[in-house]
């Protein structure tokens, strides 16, 4: 049995991890529906819904490794000889899953890609996939992308024209972008005509924190300031900064007693994608946001990288211990305790690319909203034992620093 207090994400997602009573069934459930839907005329769709830290990615992991156990061994049966791939479109990610391949006999790193790279495989005839597994599918494109070599309409669309049955973890309040802009709403929509089932994963298990707190989490993230709990678990830290260099001197601890504790923030800083070091400064504090990792390594796991600030691109879909959350200019309080969110103040340019079929500009403006407040959410979840937080806005900071229920 691995070990629970491993810091290594290979570990936290390993098909070699124990499932609950719950995940094991819903594992057997979703073979059963791929092996009754792989003799039928595709696409049909399986949709596993789930905030984040509910064990989505480990119910992928163990589903995916029991299928191509069965296609690499079994000579009869629908599952034999089947070619089946697990897709992420989030590199740090994606090299966990091709570290955890090198492990196992039955996994090759070649069977995990991004979608991009499939769908073009696909239309050059060079794969016929029959078992798509898809990893953090609120992050698949929604529209064209050239820079990113996708010319279709839709990534999944697009994949459920190859395929037999596709497996999809979603979870909208993890969407990032307008490219891969998606709710639960449109996901529904597009597999409505085929065959299809959802099933909702509702426990946490990344966060060790009190139900109150991932209740304050979720109310914070839909706009809704409410009184910080005074109970955030018996085992969880929860505290509010004045200082940004002193919630980083906290967290530089934090990592060197038990590691893997990380300064993030949301945007609202420099940064350009020229290849040159941009500084989210804050008083004294003043680090670099994170670099390019070009290691097979992912970068909260770099030992330097605790001299950096990480983003949601770095971190989303990853535990830290402890994570201390710069919430950045775009985010303050208004003289009637509200949360409002200052469009004018994001710096992530990429996340506001214009997109044909969103041009009512009261909906492009909620959007715009909700994607900086995903952004926080997938923050403010990465922490296991504790959370630390720091606003800019001198009002916000005042507020969490005073009220607790």
């Amino acid at each position: 049995m691995l070990s629970q207090t491993s810091n290594a994400a290979t570990d936290k997602i390993s098909p070699d991890l124990p499932l609950t009573a719950e995940q094991a069934a819903l594992v057997h459930h979703i073979l059963d529906f791929t092996t009754r839907h792989l003799r039928t005329p595709g696409p049909a769709l399986f949709t596993l819904y789930g905030d984040a830290g509910t064990g989505k990615s480990v119910v992928l992991a163990h589903l995916f490794n029991q299928l191509q156990v069965a296609a690499r061994t079994q000579t009869t049966g629908a599952l034999a000889q089947t070619e089946n791939y697990f897709l992420v479109n989030h590199p740090e990610i994606l090299k966990v899953y091709r570290e955890i391949a090198g492990s196992q006999s039955h996994l090759l790193k070649k069977d995990f890609q991004r979608p991009t790279s499939l769908i073009n495989q696909i239309a050059k005839g060079r794969v016929h996939p029959d078992v798509l597994v898809i990893d953090e599918a609120h992050l698949l494109l929604s529209q064209a992308d050239h820079y990113n070599n996708f010319y279709g309409d839709n990534q999944l669309a697009s994949l459920m024209a190859a395929a037999k049955v596709i497996i999809v973890v979603f979870d909208e309040t993890q969407v990032l972008r307008m490219k891969s802009f998606w709710t639960e709403q449109r996901l529904e929509s597009l597999i409505a005509p085929f065959p299809h089932e959802t099933y909702r994963l509702t426990h946490q298990f990344r966060m060790q924190a009190s139900d109150a707190l991932v209740r304050w989490i979720n109310a914070f993230t839909h706009q809704q300031l409410r009184p910080l709990p005074r109970d955030a678990g018996p085992n969880y830290d929860l505290r509010v900064f004045d200082d940004a260099e002193q919630m980083r001197q906290a967290v530089v601890r934090r990592n060197q007693e038990v590691g893997l504790s990380r300064i993030v923030a949301t945007s609202g800083y420099p940064s350009t994608l020229d290849g040159g070091k941009h500084y989210v400064t804050e008083g004294q504090f003043h680090l670099p946001w994170d670099q390019y990792n070009y290691t097979s390594t992912p970068w909260a796991e770099l030992p330097q990288t605790i001299n950096e600030v990480g983003s949601i691109y770095t971190c989303q879909g990853f535990d830290l211990n402890y994570v201390g959350i710069i919430l950045g200019p775009p985010i303050g309080l208004d003289d009637h305790n509200h949360l409002v969110i200052h469009l004018d103040r994001y710096t992530d340019v990429e996340a506001f690319k214009k997109r044909a079929d969103l041009t009512d500009p009261q909906e492009l403006i909620h959007i715009k909203q909700q994607l900086i407040l995903n952004s926080i959410n997938v923050l403010m979840k990465r922490g296991v034992k504790g959370l630390y937080l720091f606003a800019h806005d001198d009002r916000l900071r005042h507020y969490l620093q005073q009220a607790s229920a």
